[in-house]
């Protein structure tokens, strides 16, 4: 192999061919030399078959060209043994020239393999302490080394040999800091002292997330023991939960303090890394306690979960983090629903309660919580109401317990806005349980199909507006109270929950005004008009009394008596209906009076008959409307009667003589002396309360009635002459 290699390397004398015998006869060494030099124009690099071919037979005729071929056959058949007797004179140098070639060739692929096992655990090392940067550094140069060695170069895996035990032993450290700081048994010390030594190395941010990471793996560790149960409190669940939560994320803010400081990028992470730590655990206890709790209207379970998971996050606000807003943000939906589940259950119970209730008012019934502890000294203090109402009273005691601990996290403003709509809606069936209210649409909206047993008597109707007075006047605003005195506040705080309890308790008193005024107007409009629908006050009573021939019987029109009367027994019942809330009894008789007053004074057909009919109100009339009206104020004055209702019937008497006025005679020619107004009045008072009058017809005179009567008569005289 080496004799043949010289050979093609030496020198030949000329490139031309040579007769193919030449060739044939050629022998011994000179043979061997010419035939060199025969072949060495096709051993080079540029040799072209194409090119050779053309040059030679471009002259050439056809004997020519097979001549030439037969002498390219015979050189290649030369060729080829000279080839051979090479090998066979060069065969042990050929043999020891292989195996030193295939020895090479193995010790380069045990270098390979080395260097690709070196690669390989620098790039695992690289990994584990996620050092990107060095791995690929440690790869590029793994291949670069490989190149070196084919081309020769051993001062590049010098080079990088005389490195790596610097950078294995940054590497290993820090992956035995790595490893450190991801053990569960590691303490808090070993797990400070792993990160400050990763910062120490330069990898911080590494060192953070490890830390954060092993805070983390523990905290996942610990609740692995925490299991919910259907059987168990879910405020235990919740305070074993919050108390691991809040242990590591506060361990974790000591931790990042002590090793990293107050370095923005650090805080932020940290900041980042608790709100994910405090969203997981609100949907754990979301999910496990107070989904239940939402579900079946266990408002104080609900109420407890959310105040001992505020109470842990509360810890962390000493640190500087406060967590309350994410907690919040996942337990209002869940405590609204509780909410609104305990409200609905107030509402159906109350409603199921009515449906047949007998509207007679007792003390609190056994087994419903009173308002104050029985006694023969307290007695007087328990509420009389009817059942339903008691039922109602109970339940939003019960109510504001519950949410007592939801005032102080804000969540108390729902709680107070859905009270008033229960409120609303009990008050609504006591509006329907009223006679009248069967047409009235308005009243019966929202009751959908609610059965309430009716209130027949007006006893039973009383009844209904003690339940919703004595609520709204002082057991509801009591009881809610009580449950701000548990959660005081000062400065503008103070002055901004005064102002919401006085606009919920307006709220209230607003509700019972709509029953008020129902029971009102459906009275007066018994009073007005007969079953059949004609009225009882109509323009007709007064103008016809001018076109009979029989003198009348000056009394007191019969609507306005029936009124007196309906007002005088009313006050009784009421005296001890409402007792210590003689107001309210007052105010509501009032009421019953200025419904009437209000309806004749903008009843329009009345008014157009008297003023623009085909006949006038002649004398006779204008003395019974004026009768009828002193008859009002006589006995309404300082009972039944407020100042905007006597200026109203005032008003009423002015445009009654000015109508009479304009048929051109002089009222007060035609009106009697105050004396027999007031007489005639009191006459049919005295006969309708059955208090009778003093002897000889003579008024008493030390009598409130008989101090205001002269002066109310004589004041509407003297109003409408002017």
């Amino acid at each position: 192999m080496a004799s043949a290699k010289s050979s093609r390397s030496r020198p030949a004398g000329h490139s031309g061919v040579f007769p193919v015998n030449a060739a044939a006869g050629a022998g011994g060494s000179d043979g061997g030399v010419q035939l060199a030099d025969k072949l060495k124009i096709f051993k080079t690099d540029n040799f072209d078959p194409d090119a050779y071919v053309q040059s030679k037979c471009r002259t050439m005729d056809e004997k020519e060209i097979r001549h030439l071929c037969s002498y390219l056959q015979d050189l290649k058949k030369a060729s080829a043994e000279e080839m051979r007797r090479s090998v066979y004179a060069n065969y042990a140098a050929f043999i020891r020239t292989s195996k030193e070639i295939s020895d090479l060739e193995g010790e380069l692929l045990s270098v390979r393999n080395l260097l690709s096992t070196q690669s390989a655990l620098i790039h695992g090392l690289s990994e584990g302490v996620q050092i990107d940067s060095l791995s690929t550094g440690l790869e590029g140069s793994a291949e670069q080394d490989i190149s070196t060695v084919e081309d020769q170069e051993p001062s590049e895996i010098w080079k990088w040999y005389t490195d790596f035990p610097d950078m294995l032993d940054v590497l290993l450290a820090e992956r035995r800091l790595a490893e450190a700081a991801c053990q569960s048994s590691t303490c808090g010390v070993e797990l400070r002292a792993a990160a400050s030594a990763l910062k120490r190395l330069g990898d911080g941010p590494r060192a953070h997330s490890l830390l954060l990471s092993a805070h983390n793996q523990r905290l996942q560790l610990n609740m692995q023991t925490i299991q919910p149960s259907s059987t168990s409190y879910g405020g235990a669940y919740t305070a074993s939960l919050a108390q691991q939560v809040f242990r590591v994320i506060a361990q974790a803010l000591s931790d990042s303090a002590e090793v990293f400081g107050d370095e923005p990028a650090y805080m932020s992470e940290l900041v980042t890394w608790a709100t994910k730590q405090a969203m997981s655990f609100s949907l754990l206890v979301k999910r496990h306690a107070l989904a239940s709790c939402a579900a079946g209207g266990g408002l104080r379970a609900a109420a407890e979960c959310v105040k001992i998971a505020l109470g842990y996050s509360e810890l962390l606000v000493a640190r500087g983090l406060s967590l309350s807003a994410v907690l919040m943000k996942q337990f209002r939906p869940s405590v609204d629903q509780a909410l609104d589940s305990n409200l609905r259950r107030i509402e159906e119970s109350t409603a199921a309660l009515a449906a047949a209730d007998d509207w007679v008012l007792t003390y609190p019934p056994t087994g419903i919580r009173p308002f104050a502890r029985s006694s023969a000294g307290s007695l007087a203090l328990q509420p009389k109401l009817s059942s339903s109402a008691h039922r109602f009273n109970s339940m939003v005691q019960d109510f504001f317990e519950d949410v007592g601990p939801l005032v102080s996290l804000q969540l108390g403003g729902s709680a107070m806005d859905g009270l008033l709509k229960i409120f609303d809606s009990y008050v609504n069936l006591l509006i329907s349980a009223l006679p009248g209210s069967v047409d009235d649409e308005v009243n019966l909206e929202g009751l959908g199909n609610k059965i309430v047993r009716m209130a027949e008597t007006e006893e039973e109707q009383l009844a209904l507006l003690a339940n919703a007075s004595l609520l709204a006047e002082e057991l509801l605003p009591r009881a809610a109270m009580k449950l701000y005195s548990m959660n005081p506040v000062r400065g503008p705080d103070r002055q901004n929950r005064v102002a919401e309890q006085r606009e919920w308790k307006r709220k209230l008193h607003r509700t019972v005004d709509k029953l008020r005024d129902s029971f009102c107007r459906q009275h007066a409009l018994d009073l007005i008009f007969t079953d059949d629908g004609d009225s009882h006050l109509s323009a007709d009573m007064y103008i016809n009394m001018d076109n009979t021939v029989e003198d009348p019987e000056w009394v007191p029109s019969l609507i306005f008596q029936e009124l007196y009367g309906k007002l005088n027994k009313m006050a009784s019942i009421a005296a001890d209906i409402f007792v210590g809330r003689e107001r309210f009894a007052t105010l509501l008789m009032m009421r019953l009076t200025e419904t009437v007053m209000l309806w004749l004074s903008e009843d329009q057909s009345f008014w157009e008959e008297i003023e623009e009919g085909p006949r006038a109100l002649g004398p006779l009339g204008l003395q019974q409307f004026y009768l009828d009206m002193q008859f009002v104020i006589l006995f309404g004055q300082g009972r039944f009667l407020s100042r905007h209702v006597h200026q109203v019937i005032l008003n009423i008497i002015d445009r009654a003589m000015a109508a009479f006025s304009a048929t051109g005679m002089d009222p007060d020619r035609v009106l009697p002396s105050d004396d027999w107004f007031i007489d005639v009045a009191q006459e049919t008072i005295s006969r309708i309360s059955g208090k009778p009058r003093v002897a000889n017809g003579e008024r008493e005179v030390n009598s409130p009635t008989a101090s205001v009567s002269a002066q109310s008569v004589s004041s509407a005289r003297s109003h409408s002459s002017s």
